[in-house]
């Protein structure tokens, strides 16, 4: 029997988004693309819950360009307690205040107040076991490498590809545009899905799906059912709370993908 496998993008602390999305899909098993932290209002509330969904056995979780900039200060005070080199003390610091300003601050002013001496446990655990790229098979089985069977790629902005800024594919995946591509794909691979790159709608181009619509601000989450590898997929869109016209401010590129929108109850707060 296949397993429901659900994709949510680029959450940025939306909790209630994430909530309505399990509400919606009750039995699924949900694939996070990452960028779960940073900008929305409740970073730690969001990740509170994919924590528990993966360990219920209901979620996989990818790493965003979020999520990465976030490892990077913790990490090498983590080196420093060890050696007290201040070569890696600088590094540290330089790393948390990339983070602060790529978002972080968001999070730092939910929790009062985020030291790298005293880095939340919470958010340690969660920024320290996350998947980059997965293959997701028409049983709903999810690989770590390209299986034999017709799969969908799935990675936060991009498929594993070497790139003269990333020369490194595990990198590229955290970081490429879509304007960076088109980009081959692993032999039995039909299509690949990202977030990273805000759209309008669900957007195809070429091989490639983008389903991240702004959610932190406009309110609107994509939620993308993968079926059959060789079919389109079905895209739900939850309307919630927030302001939908930022979106004109996406770039508009690609064939919009037909979705079918939900209404949520406003008194969702953001």
């Amino acid at each position: 029997m296949s397993r429901q496998v659900v994709v949510i993008p680029d959450l940025h602390g939306r909790a209630d988004l994430l909530q309505a999305a399990t509400e919606q899909f009750p039995q699924a098993h949900f694939l996070s693309l990452g960028d779960a932290i940073d900008r929305g209002p409740q970073s730690m509330e969001t990740v509170r819950h994919l924590l528990r969904l993966r360990d219920e056995g209901r979620a996989t979780l990818l790493m965003g360009n979020h999520e990465r900039i976030a490892q990077e200060g913790p990490y090498w005070y983590g080196q420093y307690t060890g050696t007290h080199d201040l070569g890696e003390y600088r590094r540290a610091m330089e790393g948390y205040q990339s983070w602060m300003r790529a978002g972080g601050e968001t999070v730092r002013r939910e929790l009062g107040g985020l030291t790298l001496e005293q880095f939340p446990p919470l958010l340690t655990e969660y920024l320290g076991n996350l998947k980059r790229v997965v293959y997701v098979t028409a049983d709903g089985q999810i690989h770590d490498e390209a299986p034999a069977e017709p799969s969908v790629l799935v990675a936060h902005a991009a498929p594993p590809v070497k790139h003269q800024q990333y020369p490194d594919p595990m990198s590229a995946v955290l970081w490429l545009r879509p304007f960076e591509g088109p980009f081959p794909l692993p032999g039995g691979v039909t299509y690949s899905l990202h977030g990273h790159t805000p759209v309008r709608t669900p957007t195809r181009l070429g091989r490639h799906v983008y389903v991240d619509l702004g959610a932190y601000d406009t309110g609107r989450l994509a939620l993308t059912e993968i079926g059959d590898p060789s079919s389109p997929p079905s895209i739900t869109v939850l309307c919630g709370s927030g302001r939908p016209e930022l979106a004109q401010k996406y770039v508009k590129f690609g064939e919009p993908l037909p979705v079918m929108p939900v209404e949520l109850p406003r008194q969702v707060s953001q």
